[in-house]
């Protein structure tokens, strides 16, 4: 009997070893991989938004944009300089 209960000792402990290592794989290498990937996406999102808007926004086009129920008007600032300077002008 001593050795049936060694052997089921030993399988728990396996177990529990398989299931910590694991969890430290898990955490130090799956997670920041994931999370970097998160980010990556996330930052090239960011900078297809800006890059539109300004594009948008530098054929002196007035671009809406809508933030939940509050909507801002962007427009390029030398746009307005040059209708300013043309009706000084005209």
């Amino acid at each position: 009997m001593g050795v049936r209960n060694t052997g089921a000792i030993i399988a728990v402990l396996a177990i529990l070893v398989l299931i910590l290592a694991s969890l430290v794989v898990y955490a130090f290498v799956l997670k920041p991989a994931v999370t970097g990937y998160v980010v990556n996406a996330q930052n090239q999102g960011i900078e297809y938004a800006l890059s539109t808007l300004v594009q948008a926004s530098s054929d002196c086009k007035i671009v809406p944009i809508t933030v939940g129920n509050t909507t801002t008007q962007f427009v390029d600032v030398s746009c307005l300089q040059q209708q300013t300077e043309q009706a000084v002008v005209g």
